[in-house]
């Protein structure tokens, strides 16, 4: 079997948290794995890929990690040296796990590995940002843990809080019903009352310093929100009634749409069989067949291995 010359370790996200929306996210332990295993002249890709998206991601044209990969060589004037590609992806498509920041964040780095040259991580992460158009999936995914960002469609400030603790876990219940992006914020308003505004600024804050201090008592009244959950809670079945239902059972300390959903999730202290089958039995009423992951935050983001050349 050959070596990969570079292999990258990519994990899923869960951004928004409820109050924070595009500015927060959460590294999970859910990967892709993309490797190189061969260079190829410039402009010429080659991809294969197994799991999650094996149909629809092997046309290198149309591959985000390709695209990524050709966008950040034009940013920073590298020739597009070719490569044949393969993916194992465990990170499902088009439901909420940052799955296409998984992508973005593979193509960049490669750009920077391919070429031999040493991208500073906040050159990266704004060319990252650049490309999915916000922060709150591709800066967890590349630093691991918590993170807040800010970006203003040029400059990106961020800031990495710890990781979830060892005894807390997140349950990510996953239907098998796809919510695309696009949909996800075409749904929302164009303006909120200004009641609206403060109360998710009041919270989102809270939601922050509750983290950073260890108080993952305050976590459900600070992931609550006004501004995006209560409109895309409607786009699938279920999502209302785990916002509601799952926020009250005793083992759950916050329950969130992941991303722009529609995997729903809920942070748990101690054993969490019992509130993922309840997160999948709700689905079920609905008429939607699903699954759940259970994961931890990793401290860390994205990991390179490089082989030889």
């Amino acid at each position: 079997m050959t070596q990969p010359l570079f292999s990258l370790k990519v994990p899923a996200t869960t951004a928004n948290l409820g109050s924070g929306f595009d500015t927060l996210g959460m590294a999970l332990t859910l990967y892709n794995v993309f490797s190189v295993t061969e260079l190829l002249p410039d402009g010429t890709f080659a991809c294969e890929v197994c799991g999650e998206g094996m149909d629809e991601l092997q046309d290198a044209r149309e591959n985000m990690v390709v695209t990524s990969y050709l966008r950040a060589c034009q940013e920073w004037k590298l020739s597009p040296r070719g490569f044949h590609l393969e993916s194992c992806n465990a990170v499902p498509l088009n439901r909420g796990l940052g799955s296409s920041s998984t992508a973005v964040v593979a193509g960049v780095t490669l750009a920077g590995l391919i070429a031999g040259k040493e991208i500073p991580e906040a050159e990266l992460l704004r060319v990252m940002t650049l490309i999915e158009g916000h922060p709150d999936n591709v800066v967890p995914c590349f630093l691991g843990g918590m993170t807040v960002s800010c970006w203003d469609g040029t400059n990106l400030r961020y800031v990495k809080l710890p990781a979830l603790p060892d005894d807390l876990y997140v349950v990510a219940a996953v239907p098998d019903f796809q919510v695309h992006t696009e949909d996800a914020r075409r749904i929302l308003p164009e303006s909120v009352p200004f009641k609206d505004a403060v109360f998710n600024v009041s919270h989102a804050s809270l939601l922050c310093a509750a983290w950073a201090m260890g108080r993952w008592d305050l976590l459900r009244v600070g992931m609550e929100d006004r501004l995006h959950q209560p409109h895309r809670a409607r786009l699938f079945p279920g999502g209302e009634e785990i916002l509601t239902r799952i926020r009250r059972h005793p083992d759950c300390l916050a329950t969130a749409i992941s991303g722009s959903g529609p995997t729903m999730i809920a942070i748990v202290k101690g054993p969490a069989g019992q509130l993922s089958s309840e997160m999948c039995r709700i689905f079920t009423a609905g008429g939607v067949a699903s699954h759940f992951f259970v994961l931890n935050s990793p401290s860390s983001g994205t990991v390179v291995e490089r082989g030889q050349a």
